[in-house]
């Protein structure tokens, strides 16, 4: 309908022109929010296939543990003492390593372990 306009007006249609600012918000897009998202997702999947028995771990609610068994996906979580969770690997947030924890035990003024007071 529009071609029509420019048909009757004598001008040219723009064609790919018009095009182009969208191209471009489409490219700025994947670039800027697309892209890091997918990395940040294979690198967070790639952590969960790494978690084994003995890592200190982050659930997503918040609870700090140490994984004391690991079956069919299913972790088995330590979070006090004689007192153990058992949570699916997706429910990880992140595997604490060493400066990370020394930072979290300045930080709470803790002995080190997992237990709070």
């Amino acid at each position: 309908m529009i071609e029509w306009l420019y048909i009757a007006a004598g001008k040219d249609s723009p064609g790919l022109g018009m095009w182009f600012p969208f191209v471009i918000i489409g490219v700025l897009f994947y670039v800027l929010l697309l892209r890091p998202q997918q990395k940040q997702r294979r690198e967070h999947q790639s952590m969960l296939t790494r978690i084994k028995t003995g890592d200190k771990v982050i659930t997503v609610g918040g609870i700090y543990g140490l994984v004391t068994n690991v079956k069919n996906g299913i972790l088995v979580v330590k979070i006090a003492e004689g007192v153990k969770i058992e949570v699916t690997r997706d429910a990880i947030r992140t595997i604490i390593t060493g400066s990370e924890d020394s930072q979290a035990q300045q930080s709470q003024g803790g002995s080190g372990s997992l237990s709070r007071r």
